[in-house]
Parts: C-alpha cells; sequence; structure tokens
C-alpha cells in the first residue's frame, strides 16, 4: 500500500485511525500531557498510530507538532515554558506587589476586550518560530487538517497536507503560518494575514470540536470505508453549561460563547458517529476529555496549565488499556504525500 489513502487506493480492509483535537488556548496543556503519558507508556510516538490528525486552534498546534516530529512531552513543555508569556503572565510566586499588578494587567485586557483583541500575537510567534522553526505543512510525516476562518470571504478555510492530488497549495504554507491562523481567537489575538493576503481567524469559530469535520474528510476524500474508522477525540475541557429554559439576554450574553460551542460540538460528536458507525455495542468513537464548572478555566488561564497536565496524564494512565487495543496494536502505513509521489 502506498499509504496515501486516496479514493482511487481501491478497498481498505484495515483500520483507519484519527485523532482529532479541540480548541481551548492553554487548556491544550491537558490533551499534550494525556498524549505525553501514552508515548512514554508505549516508548512510540503518537504519529506512528494514527492515519489522520485533526486539531483546531490550540489543537492545531497540538496537531502540527505531531505530524513535524516533536514528541507530545516537547509540546506539553511548550505549553509549560511558554504559555504564561504568550499571555501576558508573570510566573508563580511574585510579591504582592506583582501580584496587584498581574490583577491590573488583567482588567486592562478584559477593558480592550470590548474593542479590540487583548493580546499581541508576537509572543506567540516567538514561541512557534521556536518550535517549528523554518518547516512547513509540507513536512509533517502525517495527514493533516487543521481548520481556520476567512474573513474577508466569509467562509471555511481548512489546511490540509497533500494527501489528494486535488490540494496543491497547502503544503506550501509555513507550519507557523498555519498555527497563528488557527490559533487567532476573536478578541484575544487579531485575524492572521498569510502571504498570499487570505485574513483569517480561528477555526474555532465553525469547528472547535474537529472530529465531525475529520470523520467527513475520511469518508469523502479520502474514500476509506466507514466500518474502517476509528476516531480518538480529545477536548480542551467541557464547561458544564446548561441553558436556563427562559433564559433572556442577560443569560445569554454571559454564556454566548459556551453556549454556541457546545452546540457546535454535539453537532460535530453527532456527524463523526453517524460517518463512521459508532454504537453502544460496537464503539468506534473515544472521548476523553475535563468536565469544569463554566468560566472556572479560560483559554488564557495559563496559571492552571500544570493542573491541565496532571488530569491529561491521569486520565490517560486509565483511558491506556483501551487505547491500547483500539489504537496502539499497530503502527499505521507510511504517508506518502501527492507532491512527493509526483515529483
Amino acid at each position: 500500500m502506498d499509504g496515501r489513502g486516496d479514493a482511487s487506493a481501491g478497498t481498505i480492509s484495515k483500520k483507519r485511525k484519527i485523532l482529532a483535537i479541540d480548541g481551548g488556548g492553554v487548556k491544550g496543556a491537558f490533551p499534550a500531557a494525556f498524549l505525553a503519558a501514552i508515548e512514554d507508556a508505549t516508548g512510540r510516538r503518537i504519529a506512528d498510530h494514527f492515519d489522520l490528525i485533526a486539531g483546531t486552534s490550540t489543537g492545531g498546534i497540538i496537531a502540527l507538532g505531531l505530524g513535524l516530529g516533536l514528541s507530545a512531552r516537547d509540546i506539553l513543555r511548550f505549553y509549560e515554558e511558554r504559555g504564561r508569556r504568550i499571555f501576558g503572565q508573570a510566573p508563580d510566586g511574585g510579591g504582592l506587589m506583582s501580584r496587584v499588578m498581574l490583577f491590573a494587567q488583567r482588567q486592562g485586557r478584559r477593558a480592550r476586550q470590548l474593542v479590540g483583541p487583548a493580546y499581541d500575537p508576537l509572543a506567540l510567534r516567538e514561541a512557534l518560530e521556536g518550535a517549528f522553526g523554518a518547516k512547513r505543512l509540507a513536512d509533517s510525516t502525517v495527514r493533516l487538517v487543521i481548520p481556520a476562518y476567512s474573513i474577508g470571504t466569509r467562509s471555511v478555510y481548512v489546511f490540509k497536507t497533500s494527501h489528494h492530488q486535488r490540494f496543491e497549495v497547502d503544503h506550501k504554507q509555513k507550519a507557523v503560518d498555519v498555527a497563528l491562523a488557527t490559533a487567532a481567537a476573536p478578541t484575544y489575538f487579531p485575524a492572521h494575514a498569510l502571504a498570499d493576503g487570505a485574513l483569517l481567524v480561528d477555526g474555532g469559530v465553525w469547528a472547535n470540536n474537529p472530529r465531525g469535520m475529520a470523520a467527513v474528510e475520511a469518508v469523502s476524500v479520502l474514500g476509506w470505508p466507514s466500518e474502517s474508522l476509528r476516531i480518538l477525540s480529545l477536548g480542551c475541557t467541557d464547561p458544564l453549561y446548561t441553558c436556563p429554559p427562559r433564559a433572556g439576554r442577560v443569560d445569554f450574553a454571559l454564556s454566548l460563547n459556551t453556549f454556541f460551542q457546545q452546540g457546535q460540538s454535539v453537532a460535530s460528536l453527532g456527524t463523526a458517529k453517524l460517518l463512521c458507525g459508532h454504537t453502544e455495542s460496537l464503539p468506534k468513537l473515544f472521548r476523553y476529555s475535563l468536565d469544569v464548572v463554566e468560566g472556572k478555566i479560560n483559554l488564557d488561564s495559563a496559571s492552571v496549565i500544570g493542573e491541565l497536565a496532571g488530569q491529561g496524564s491521569t486520565m490517560a494512565r486509565t483511558a491506556l488499556p483501551t487505547l491500547r487495543d483500539v489504537f496502539l496494536d499497530e503502527r499505521v502505513d507510511p504517508f506518502i504525500p501527492f507532491h512527493l509521489a509526483t515529483s
């Protein structure tokens, strides 16, 4: 088998394994730690076990890192060492004056979010350049699908490796640009402009949970039989939110983002389950995330990175037997991109 997995490759009887990672800012420490614990236990790279990895926003950064050869442990260190600087927060252990200044800065950012982005993306860019260097999407050793949104054309914009002969452009994009685009969360970071002028924002505005999108890619683009699909979905916390039955404007205003993302996630779940044929008696989609009280952890809550990492490691320990049976039992075929196979 040539590893491309396109529709012309004929019937595929083996399992096709998909990893989908949600968006969530610094909360990406949870799935990064989950995956690092799996790599530590197996002694193998996560990318060796998946045919396709989809990631949105911070999940897109993790997906890029895995595809470009970083270990999950390396990616976790990215959050631990860079998270506070990206979001302009001082390290723990400061004195009273330091805490007062930190509080004042936090209030200032909240005020700025009323009229514009809270953060300058320079620190994020520098961190990404340190992690990815000059690598491009073409350097990925696994198929990647990473969503963004074009505010100029009001349309979805999905970065893809050249895992189909129609995909002739995206693989030339710098990994740093792909990451900055998918992670440009409205009100937190400004839209990111590509070299060709395309103005993009966070893919989370339409696919914060990318498992449904990944399943569509597998079936409709790659032509993989639905019965062959197995999907591992990793969240960056799920808020415990219930919309009041008689909610008014104030109720919705306070929880609008959570409400719509929750609905989006449910729709994505339904799409993925339908396409992979998931049932209770024959499970094919496996979801691991952390339920938290709504509003307790925001995407810039850098002070909880260590706590989230611990929770991710603990959940991976519990999930490991299931993951060994479903996802870690064999390595996948090497991925050969079309731009290399035809060159």
